[in-house]
């Protein structure tokens, strides 16, 4: 059977709209299914009904249209086509995925695109797309288009984001060829713009030795990327250099990677070597975001959009102390390096956030809180960024992996 293009959304507010890109879609060459993910009755007829999305979530049609709790309806709805979508992916009948719609439209068709492997596209045209999408992208490529105006009648300029939009999924889906698997074993790493030498040294190591890296950027969504990943088995092995998420959990930055950081590799068994990359910062907007609390704090303007705050001498115990015991939870074998003269590129001597006391209260707060009968610690006389320290990371993990 030939894959198709999936349309899910609500049919009952949004028919017309949902015809339109449906009538695009089909007018270049490709075969569509609609789901109706709404709850009342559709003015585009679909391919699989609102009834079948809604008892696939266990929910009764008829007690959801009695009650109309908005926020009940979006959650079995959603739950009901991400099932649905679901058992399509599994028969391999789903070239991609596309919606349309506001708040509540775009909640249903983020759950659900939420569910579809990295890989196969994902279009979402939502009134929401100009803020925080994070809550709908969550850690997938889920591509979301601002719709400019309300998904509220065909008028020109909604015509013009549909079409678009459209023809981005068709041209997709027509053009796409496999991508050929990676016959070199995945090893997964964490960088930051203050880690980028050690962990492009590390990389180009391993590369040498016949293993394929894949770099995430420690921006929180970078985080929990990475921890996804890790849980559904992509790496033989995790370089997590750049632990700075933890900064922004503890302290309340901009870049908070979930209280499940750390987590992936060390409760799966995944060889991993862990290091304290970018503990010396919590990371703001531009200047004037800072919040007041912290004026007094030693501030870096590390770009127009971003301001980094020195941690100080008791963010960093508490740091090392959640740290150590999160990576103590390794069940494979971990090693852990600490960098004696800093970590990261603006701690070394002479640099704005170089901060010895600081460093030592990090530093002192793992020894104390790594057990070292499941961890191995070591100690070297570098800053993170050395060659020296970040090669010797690198073949750590190796020996950790042959293991």
């Amino acid at each position: 059977m030939s894959k198709k293009v999936v349309i899910v959304g609500t049919m009952d507010t949004k028919g017309n709209e949902f015809s339109f890109v449906n009538d695009i879609i089909k007018a270049q060459g490709l075969e569509t299914l609609i789901i109706d993910a709404g709850i009342f009755e559709p003015t585009l007829k679909p391919d699989i009904g609102n009834e079948e999305v809604c008892k696939a979530s266990g929910h009764n049609l008829a007690k959801l249209r009695e009650t109309n709790d908005r926020g009940v309806n979006v959650v079995a709805m959603s739950e009901g086509a991400a099932k649905i979508v679901q058992g399509l992916l599994e028969k391999d009948e789903v070239g991609g995925i596309i919606s349309l719609g506001g708040s509540g439209g775009s909640s249903i068709a983020a759950r659900v695109m939420r569910e579809v492997p990295v890989g196969i596209p994902k279009i979402l045209v939502s009134t929401v797309a100009a803020g925080d999408v994070s809550p709908y992208v969550g850690v997938k490529d889920i591509m979301m288009m601002y719709s400019i105006v309300d998904v509220a009648g065909l008028n020109n300029v909604l015509k013009e984001v549909l079409t678009n939009a459209s023809l981005a999924m068709a041209g997709i889906v027509k053009n796409k060829k496999p991508i050929p698997a990676s016959k070199k074993p995945l090893i997964g790493a964490s960088m930051f713009g203050v880690t980028t030498p050690c962990v492009t040294t590390a990389r180009e190591y391993l590369e040498a030795q016949g293993y394929e890296v894949v770099v995430f950027h420690a921006t929180g969504a970078g985080g929990r990327s990475l921890e996804a990943l890790t849980e559904s088995g992509y790496f033989k092995g995790i370089l997590d250099i750049t632990t700075t998420e933890w900064c922004d959990e503890l302290v309340g930055g901009v870049f908070p990677g979930g209280p499940d950081r750390l987590n992936a590799a060390a409760l799966n068994g995944i060889p991993q070597v862990v290091s304290v990359g970018a503990l010396d910062m919590v990371n703001f907007g531009p200047e004037s975001t800072v919040p007041t609390q912290f004026a007094d704090r030693n501030l870096y303007v590390h770009n127009a959009t971003v301001t980094l705050m020195r941690t100080t001498v008791e963010e960093n115990k508490k740091l090392g102390e959640i740290i150590g015991k999160k990576v103590s939870q390794s069940t494979g074998a971990a090693a852990f390096f600490i960098p004696l003269k800093g970590v990261s590129m603006i701690d070394a001597e002479g640099m704005p956030f170089e901060g010895k006391e600081e460093d030592a209260a990090l530093f002192n707060a793992l020894r104390e809180n790594i057990d070292t009968s499941r961890v191995e610690l070591v100690e070297m006389d570098n800053n993170i960024n050395d060659d020296e320290f970040a090669i010797a990371m690198a073949k750590k993990l190796i020996e950790l992996i042959n293991k």
